[in-house]
């Protein structure tokens, strides 16, 4: 196994503009994946893994000859000091060990969607940690596909992928420029429901149980004024507080969990 102990490395110079540059992850189609679970999830997903880096002053050596075999015979093992590590790493607790993995498409054309799915849309949100607690929402839900219009940040972005903790792995994911995606919604007859305040109704008050796409956008702006002209619906969460607004993640949730209560009862 190759060892590594110095942060000039150029292999880890590579590494920390996977992480810190959207250009470098794209140019190269590669990200970077922190901690032994997720990297098992990724490999569950079908993400094609092409090296580990591993300290072993923080991994346990016992769990490795397990873990090794989960993944493909062409990744390759580096292992790297402490401080190595500690250069590269964003968090503290990802049992020292870190993955290199390819990128995948994220094109609507893609998407492989049962008959009536219930799909989320976000549009132009901005912060990561928010699209990472929408895809864990999506996960634990298991809605079929989540889409992202007009994205301001490229999906592998680390802390897509650290607030994730793995869900961006689990979910059918695609993204598009709002237009596109309409089309693509309207072609699928996927009724579009759209989280604005102006002309809407209660969400609790629609039938979701159809082919549903529930759309939300940034706390900031909302959603653009096309997703209002081609809903079905416009929804409102109701609020009785002294605040108007909600975490877009958080809304999402009420909306889509809404949703899939409406299904599991028709299930009953």
């Amino acid at each position: 196994m190759k060892q590594i102990t110095s942060i000039q490395n150029q292999f880890i110079k590579d590494i920390l503009q996977l992480q810190e540059k959207s250009k470098a992850r794209k140019k190269a189609a590669l990200f970077v994946i922190e901690g032994k679970r997720e990297i098992e999830i990724a490999v569950k997903n079908n993400f094609v893994i092409t090296d580990v880096l591993i300290c072993f002053e923080l991994f346990n050596e016992l769990e490795f000859g397990a873990f090794k075999q989960q993944l493909n015979s062409e990744t390759t093992f580096v292992e790297i000091s402490k401080d190595v590590y500690k250069k590269i790493a964003y968090r503290d607790s990802t049992e020292g060990i870190i993955a290199i993995a390819k990128t995948k498409l994220h094109d609507l054309e893609n998407l492989k969607l049962p008959k009536n799915p219930l799909i989320v849309v976000l549009e132009s949100l901005e912060k990561p940690g928010n699209i990472g607690a929408v895809l864990r929402t999506a996960d634990a839900a298991r809605i079929d596909a989540v889409i992202i219009a007009n994205p301001k940040t490229d999906l592998y972005n680390s802390n897509i992928v650290r607030s994730s903790v793995g869900a961006l792995f689990t979910n059918q994911i695609a993204t598009g420029t709002t237009q596109e995606i309409i089309s693509f919604l309207n072609e699928k007859n996927i009724a579009i429901y759209s989280a604005i305040l102006q002309e809407a109704v209660p969400y609790f008050s629609i039938d979701y149980k159809n082919g549903a796409a529930i759309a939300v956008g940034t706390e900031a702006t909302g959603l653009t004024d096309l997703w209002r002209t081609n809903a079905k619906n416009n929804i409102i969460i109701p609020m009785e507080g002294q605040i108007d607004s909600m975490n877009v993640s958080v809304a999402a949730a009420v909306l889509i969990f809404e949703a899939k209560r409406q299904r599991n009862e028709q299930n009953l």
